[in-house]
Parts: C-alpha cells; sequence; structure tokens
C-alpha cells in the first residue's frame, strides 16, 4: 500500500514532501482546470502563517495566487512563479494519478515533475522564511499561477497583461524548468535554464486551381502542401547558433573528456552541425531544436467533397523560434525549404528576449555545488515554453531553478506529461533547500 495517511497542516513547511502529495490530490487537470481549490488550500496555508494573500482571476474557478514576504528593501524582489494545473492523466497508471501516494521511494500523480513538485518547494521554501521571521534583501513574491497548459490566457498571460503592477521592481524570477541532474560521461550536471524558445503557431495556406476530380491537377494548392510536409518531413531548416545555445554546448564540453568534447563543439559550426546531430543519435534529437528554429505539422485542412480539387488547402504547424528570430524569418525559411508559393498567418507568437541576463547564475550554480559536490551546472536554453516568456515582457529574467537530485536510470523527459509520472520523495527537500538557500542570499 502507499503512504496517503492525512496529518496536521502545523509546520507543513517541514514536510514538503506532504505539500506535494495534498498537491496532487487536487484534480487540476487542464481542461477544465478548476485550480479553486487547490489555490484555495494554499491560501489557508499562507494565512495561518500570518502572510498578505491575495487572489487575482480572470475566472473565479481559474484563480492566482500572489503572497509577498517583505524584505530590508536592499534588493529589487525576486518572483518565485509556478503553476498548479496540469495535463489529463489518461492511460493505465501502476497508482493512482490523483492519490499522491509514495511507491518505492518516489511520490506518484500526475504533476509531480510538471510542476506541482517545484510548487511544493517554493511554497515550503517561502514559508519556512516566513515561520523564522526572516528578512531577505528584498521582498519575495511567491505567485501560484492557473492554465499554463492551455497557454496561460487565465494565469501568467493575463496578470503580466492586466496586473503589472503586482511585478513592479521585479526583475529576476525562479520557475520551470531546469535543475535537474542530467548524467553524461559520468559527470552530473545541472542544466539551470536561462532562455526558452518562442511560441509561434502558424497556419499556411496553398492555392492553386480548382477543378473536378476526373481531370487532375499537377502543381495545385494539394500538390505544393505535399511538398512542404515532404520537406519538413526529409530536413532540417537552417543551422543558427545563438549566445544561448553556445554558452550551454560550451559549458558541457567543457567538464568532458576530449573524445566526447570536441564532436560536441563541433556543432557550434553550422557547416558540421547537420551531420553530427545525425551521429549523435539519441542525444542529437534533444540538441536539434536548441540550434534550429522547428515546425511540426499539426492540423491539415482542405477540400468539402470528394469529386472537387480544392483550390485552397492549409495546414497549421506548431513552431518554435530560437531567442532573437522572428516570424518573417521562420517564414522565409519555410518557403526556401518547399520551394512553393504559400501565405502565413500567426495564429499566436509568443516573443522573448534575444539574450539571457546570466548575472544570478553564479550564485544559483554555488549553491547546487554546496548541496551536491559532484553537480557542474551550466546554462540551458530549453525547447519547450514556460510562464517566464510572459514575465520577460516586463523585463524579468526566469531561472528555470527547481533542483532535483535524480536516479541515474530516471528518464525525467520522458515521463513529463506520461503515464507513471513520479518524482524521488528525497529531491523535494534537496530543492527545497536549494530555493531557500536562494532566498537568503539574493541581492
Amino acid at each position: 500500500m502507499g503512504e496517503t495517511v492525512e496529518v496536521s497542516d502545523s509546520a507543513i513547511q517541514d514536510r514538503p514532501v506532504e505539500i506535494l502529495q495534498r498537491l496532487l490530490r487536487f484534480d487540476t487537470s487542464n481542461p477544465p482546470g478548476n485550480e479553486g481549490e487547490c489555490v484555495s488550500w494554499i491560501r489557508e496555508l499562507l494565512e495561518d502563517l500570518g502572510c498578505e494573500v491575495r487572489i487575482v482571476a480572470r475566472d473565479p474557478a481559474r484563480p492566482n495566487l500572489i503572497a509577498r514576504l517583505p524584505g530590508r528593501g536592499e534588493a529589487p524582489p525576486l518572483l518565485l512563479q509556478g503553476h498548479v494545473d496540469v495535463v489529463a492523466a489518461g492511460g493505465s497508471w501502476r497508482h493512482p494519478p490523483f492519490a499522491g501516494e509514495i511507491h518505492d521511494g518516489y511520490v506518484w500523480g500526475r504533476g509531480a515533475l510538471d510542476m506541482k513538485g517545484g510548487v511544493a518547494m517554493m511554497l515550503a521554501a517561502f514559508m519556512r522564511a516566513k515561520a523564522s521571521g526572516a528578512s531577505p534583501a528584498g521582498d519575495v513574491v511567491l505567485c501560484v499561477l492557473a492554465d499554463e497548459e492551455a497557454g496561460s490566457d487565465l494565469g501568467a498571460d493575463f496578470l503580466v497583461r492586466e496586473h503589472p503592477e503586482l511585478f513592479s521592481g521585479v526583475r529576476y524570477s525562479i520557475g520551470e524548468f531546469g535543475g535537474f541532474t542530467m548524467q553524461l560521461a559520468g559527470r552530473r550536471f545541472y542544466p539551470i535554464m536561462v532562455a526558452e524558445k518562442q511560441v509561434c503557431w502558424t497556419r499556411a495556406t496553398m492555392r492553386g486551381p480548382a477543378g473536378h476530380g476526373s481531370l487532375p491537377i499537377r502543381g495545385g494548392a494539394t500538390g505544393k502542401l505535399a511538398r512542404l510536409l515532404h520537406q519538413l518531413d526529409r530536413r532540417r531548416l537552417p543551422v543558427h547558433v545563438t549566445p544561448a545555445a553556445r554558452s550551454m554546448v560550451e559549458a558541457i564540453a567543457a567538464q568532458l573528456p576530449a573524445p566526447v568534447a570536441v564532436p560536441l563543439r563541433g556543432l557550434l559550426t553550422p557547416s558540421l552541425t547537420d551531420r553530427l546531430l545525425d551521429l549523435l543519435g539519441a542525444r542529437g534529437r534533444v540538441l536539434d531544436p536548441l540550434l534550429h528554429n522547428t515546425a511540426s505539422a499539426t492540423v491539415l485542412r482542405g477540400g468539402e467533397k470528394i469529386n472537387v480539387i480544392p483550390g485552397e488547402v492549409s495546414v497549421e504547424l506548431d513552431c518554435r523560434l530560437l531567442p532573437g528570430f522572428g516570424p518573417d524569418d521562420l517564414f522565409a525559411e519555410l518557403r526556401a525549404l518547399a520551394g512553393v508559393e504559400m501565405e502565413f498567418e500567426v495564429l499566436r507568437h509568443d516573443p522573448v528576449a534575444a539574450e539571457p541576463d546570466l548575472s544570478m547564475f553564479p550564485m544559483l550554480a554555488q549553491i547546487l555545488r554546496e548541496l551536491d559536490p559532484a553537480a557542474r551546472p551550466i546554462p540551458m536554453l530549453l525547447p519547450a515554453v514556460t510562464d517566464g516568456r510572459f514575465f520577460s515582457r516586463l523585463g524579468i529574467q526566469t531561472y528555470g531553478f527547481l533542483p532535483m537530485q535524480l536516479p541515474e536510470d530516471m528518464a525525467f523527459m520522458e515521463l513529463i506529461h506520461a503515464q507513471d509520472e513520479r518524482l524521488p520523495a528525497a529531491a523535494i527537500e534537496f530543492g527545497t533547500q536549494a530555493i531557500g538557500r536562494v532566498l537568503e542570499r539574493f541581492s
């Protein structure tokens, strides 16, 4: 049987594993989200400690929580931000996805990794600081968010657009996604996210002559679409070595033996990049999107009747842009790749800063080395996106820093959004201590 014993909320900040278990028992699958009960429980914990808490919501059932720990006014406020909604828990699980049970040293449940585990760490560290009477250099702002898994329209995007005053003076943020261990050539790396790619959802439309299905048309709209899809399946978009990708690759290579480091550094030479990625196999698949803009075809539309050749077809593309690039750069690359005329419509574009601010990175790296002498912290460019992209509009640099010591055989990335999501219970206390030290030292 798993451990599901209910205990008092008194001094729960000293039991961050229990905080995670309690968070997992709220089914906040998005859609529909229903984060209200979960956020209310967090609010009660904070108010019982005497924290001032504010609830801000576009939809009352989908609230966001803001709490502030006053500081000495010697530094800008520091933001801790994380979301409590999760993706649906489909499929067959070995242990119930919303029970928060512990089995074999792991806390099991949907959201354990993404990202209720991180929220538990931040909440415990924030509450410990409040309970101890600590007065950090600057205010600490805790922001518990809704709706991240569906685009953040009711969460971070809403707060940044409608309530930017809540984050006045903030320059740095701690959030997802980074700080977990990654094993390479016997070394233990801790990637800290300092930059992320940009969402650029796009619709590409091709046009051509329409006609009767009995009279084939060569080079029509469907042929143009086929050409684009074929080229996306066979080829990559051009190589780009951004500052964020360069710093990540060079930091990894500096810690590896020459036989591994040399080909890794070769990725930074565009004429060699794609060939080396192919040779790296599964490792190359992880690095590939860090060196290219990408476009994945996800939705096809065209035609209404089987005997009518359509004069217009379209494909929706989940495109991700590297920092420093815009939609027009992507469109030029897609036209050159396919060699056909098409029209583009941007469905959503969430820009990010072209280059990260690494001012806090040395402090975060030092904290990891203190807690784990074998740690090799590195800056990371994330191929996916986080709520950090919205806070960047306010000039806030987010660091993905939710430290977790993981077993070497744990396929971390493969468990996110997957069945049997779980997190080692010991990793929660490790991460809580790391974030606690950030609150003590940021300046």
